[in-house]
């Protein structure tokens, strides 16, 4: 039985936050597959057509004759080390297996449990760099700022350090620290903070008054709650007499499905489509449409700011409203997460993530891989990362102020 509540949004990639959870589009397959470490159960499958004897020669070969180097590797291990390698020769970034500890984690993430330090990173010049600190946040009040080159996760080099591997050292439970090593501004110098992770509350939505009648309201993620939430920043603008509106949905990485659809209802007439699920040639698709809410005329346009953290729900939202018509985006190419995975169970702790579908926008454009291309290409320098400075923001409100 398929679970029809789907969650959307970034589980791998080059960049990542810091305890704030990213999702995949999801389906859970409650079925389990079996494996042994003395032979793989293929019973039932398509397998005993595939020649599986040079895997095993392989396997014999390290078992007679590699030295150990003092690491201990168990044969399950290494079966599970062959089925990573299986997924990761689709070359697919989001079809990946999850490991007893992996699986842990991602399923912590699935439940809602955000806890870490709170920063967005990424892969910069072959760097561990910060993208953002999120506002309160223990990366914050660390000291860690934007731009800050993180060269040791406690003992451990980032340099070419794999990125889930990242993951999984900075992250950890509330109360915990960890110590990072920081390059500033090309400083010979290094910086030492220490962070104590802690639980990151981020608010859904806010909303904020800029000058000349714009009215903005930032998603951060499309929760479960995030529909009422966003009825009420509306709400909230109607009331404050603006005319003009700018959705933030940068470094927005996703969240519920139903969220995004039943928000772009808002702005797009009953029945028409929001986002289409395309599962490839005759397997047909499914597809999302508008409640119908509606509740603003045609001639009122939209600025949307997106980034490259914009991913999967926020893309669906912001594709759909610029297909219709309704919306300008303002910023950088977005993430590009457009797929839809399932989950199915191998062992009992350990998961297969598989992609089984990919998003299309109203038009048919694919959000795989490409992203969403803005209307006005906005990127920050060095220097306005630097000395804080919105340039994206401030073109948003030059579009609007023109709208």
């Amino acid at each position: 039985m398929k679970n029809t509540l789907k969650k959307i949004g970034v589980i791998s990639g080059v960049t990542f936050v810091i305890a704030i959870s990213f999702f995949a589009g999801l389906y859970v397959n409650a079925e389990r597959l079996t494996t042994t470490v003395a032979g793989v159960d293929i019973t039932g499958s398509d397998h005993q057509n595939v020649d599986m004897s040079a895997f095993w020669k392989a396997w014999d070969v390290l078992n007679a004759k590699y030295i150990n180097s003092g690491t201990t590797t168990t044969d399950q291990q290494k079966v599970y080390g062959a089925i990573k390698g299986l997924a990761d020769s689709l070359n697919d970034p989001y079809t990946t297996f999850f490991n007893a500890e992996e699986n842990k984690n991602f399923q912590t993430d699935l439940s809602g449990t955000i806890e870490g330090i709170g920063a967005i990173l990424s892969v910069k010049d072959g760097g561990l760099t910060v993208v953002s600190v999120i506002k309160g946040s223990p990366a914050e009040k660390a000291g860690m700022l934007p731009l800050d080159k993180i060269t040791k996760i406690g003992d451990v080099s980032t340099n070419n350090l794999d990125i889930d591997k990242a993951i999984s050292l900075v992250r950890g439970k509330k109360g915990t620290t960890v110590n990072l090593e920081i390059m500033r501004n090309n400083s010979v110098s290094a910086l030492h903070l220490t962070i104590t992770r802690d639980t990151i509350n981020t608010p859904v939505v806010e909303t904020k008054k800029y000058p000349n009648g714009v009215f903005g309201i930032r998603i951060n993620s499309f929760t479960s709650n995030a529909p009422d939430l966003f009825r009420d920043a509306l709400r909230e603008y109607v009331n404050s007499g603006d005319q003009k509106l700018i959705i933030d949905l940068r470094d927005n990485t996703g969240g519920y499905l139903d969220a995004a659809v039943d928000m772009v209802s808002w702005f797009v007439p009953t029945g028409q489509t929001v986002v289409t699920e395309d599962f490839g040639k005759n397997n047909g698709n499914n597809v999302y449409r508008s409640k119908g809410y509606n509740l603003f005329s045609s001639d009122m346009k939209v600025v949307i700011l997106v980034n490259e953290n914009t991913a999967s729900a926020s893309e669906i939202f912001a594709g759909a409203l610029r297909d219709y018509g309704r919306a300008t985006l303002v910023g950088t190419k977005t993430f590009g997460k457009g797929v839809v995975q399932e989950l199915v169970p191998i062992t009992d702790d350990t998961m297969l993530k598989v992609t089984i579908a990919r998003w299309l926008t109203p038009k048919g454009t694919s959000l795989s891989h490409d992203g969403l291309n803005p209307d006005y290409e906005v990127k920050f320098t060095d220097d306005d990362i630097k000395n804080r400075n919105d340039v994206q923001l401030n073109k948003a409100l030059e579009v609007a102020g023109q709208q």
